[in-house]
């Protein structure tokens, strides 16, 4: 309805998951990445867990299409399946004739036999299970017993679960010990922040057509941000309403009334309260053949964990006075604090705003609140130390609200696949801040130019 009153060439905010408006940031980039490393060089069962809405199938959907030509993909999407059903489901799946009258050890066997010969011919088999929270325990302990069927050397099948936090309390109880120690991966999807909020649904906009400048207020964004929890779901309820109630009223910009009569429209529940979780952190460490060793690619933390408190110092000797510190250096009045962060700004503007939209680079960083810009300043020296090419470093600043962000590009590519080659090479300085492979179309840049070459 709203559509050609904003320039839209499609509904932005549609609930069902569409894989072009994927939305990269908030680290679902990074843990999309991780999640195909993990699948397609890894042996263990995989867990990804999230709150009801807040992107698990949309995830889910992306990796079906990233996944390569080699990976045969059976998902399923029915969680209530018996122990029994789920080896008949992924008999059907990989074309195995009907054992519909046969027990389940032999259709065990013949499910070991059709990926017996599936690995032979180089394919690789990732079984994708949705709402797995849901399934029975008796089903979980059949995916248990399925993770044992390998080779002599490697595993025949990759197993994913998709989850609500009541899958980790099911895992957590003590008859599911087994199963909780085959899972070597363990993602958790958080809620957006505010600040993420505001770039997705400017990207959500975007990505369907839009092109004038931001509909949503920050005063929008708040309320938004407070009614939602963070949930992309909720968010994505919440901005169609707002929409529609904007563009009744015969405005092109969404304030905080239109959302105050979308929150009351929506009637949200309460949500539960969050599962209490261990305080280790899950960070992902990965190493990849060849001539090159890597010892992380990307780290996705699972949680937040609270640093532990430093001891105390030893108390110092009386006798012995510390020397002088040394005079620094004097710096001109009139020097900047961040010279090479000034200069790559500078540098950096051209090429951001003529850039075209199917071109790829590498996101090193990403500062959600940079009041400190030597933060800035210090990550591109020690990237410049590493001996990364500066030539082909880009940073930009925005402002979100009254806060500015700043990011770090790096290198100019036709596709991603040699963005993701050129990050395996990185040093590890580089990857400090879990860089990823990112399109310039998601790049959306006060007075860049939108060029579709």
């Amino acid at each position: 309805m709203y559509l050609e009153h904003y320039g839209l060439n499609e509904p932005p905010f549609r609930i069902t998951p569409h894989t072009d408006f994927f939305f990269s940031g908030a680290n679902r980039g990074a843990t999309l990445e991780a999640l195909l490393y993990a699948i397609t060089h890894d042996e263990g069962i995989v867990k990804i867990s999230g709150e009801v809405g807040s992107g698990k199938t949309m995830l889910c959907r992306v990796l079906m299409e990233r996944l390569p030509a080699s990976v045969v993909v059976i998902y399923l999407a029915n969680p209530s399946l018996s122990r029994e059903d789920i080896l008949y489901a992924l008999a059907d799946e990989l074309g195995i004739p009907p054992l519909d009258n046969s027990r389940p050890a032999t259709v065990m066997r013949a499910l070991q036999e059709k990926l017996v010969e599936l690995y032979a011919e180089g394919k690789q088999v990732v079984v994708l299970i949705d709402e797995a929270h849901a399934m029975p325990v008796d089903t979980l302990e059949e995916i248990r017993l399925l993770s044992n069927l390998e080779s002599n050397r490697h595993k025949l099948l990759q197993l994913v679960l998709f989850g609500q936090p009541e899958l980790d309390v099911t895992l957590a109880r003590p008859d599911m010990r087994q199963l909780r120690e085959r899972i070597t991966h363990n993602f958790r999807l958080e809620p957006l922040v505010q600040a993420d909020i505001a770039e997705y649904l400017d990207f959500r906009m975007r990505a369907a057509g839009y092109r004038g400048p931001s509909v949503f207020t920050p005063e929008a964004v708040r309320h938004i941000a407070k009614a939602s929890a963070g949930l992309t779901r909720r968010i994505n309820i919440l901005a169609d309403k707002a929409l529609l109630a904007s563009f009744a009223n015969g405005s092109h910009q969404v304030d905080g009334q239109e959302i105050e009569a979308a929150i009351r429209d929506a009637e949200f529940s309460e949500l539960p309260k969050p599962v209490r979780r261990s305080s280790t952190p899950g960070a992902l460490l990965w190493a990849a053949g060849g001539a090159v060793t890597m010892l992380t690619l990307v780290g996705i933390w699972l949680f937040a964990t609270r640093p532990s408190e430093p001891a105390a110092p030893p108390s110092p000797p009386q006798a012995v006075e510390p020397p002088p510190p040394p005079e620094a250096p004097a710096v001109p009045e009139n020097a900047s604090a961040t010279p090479l962060l000034d200069k790559l700004l500078e540098e950096s503007r051209p090429w951001l705003e003529t850039v075209a939209d199917n071109r790829w680079f590498i996101q090193l960083f990403t500062a959600i609140d940079a009041n400190d810009p030597a933060q800035v300043e210090s990550f591109l020296a020690n990237i410049r130390n590493a001996g990364l090419e500066m030539g082909q470093v880009r940073v930009y600043r925005l402002t979100s609200g009254d806060k500015p962000r700043y990011g770090i590009l790096y290198g100019d590519y036709v596709s991603r696949q040699e963005a993701v080659n050129v990050l395996n090479a990185l040093p590890p300085e580089a990857k400090r801040y879990h860089p990823y492979p990112r399109q310039a179309l998601r790049l959306k840049l006060p007075g860049k130019t939108m060029n579709k070459d």
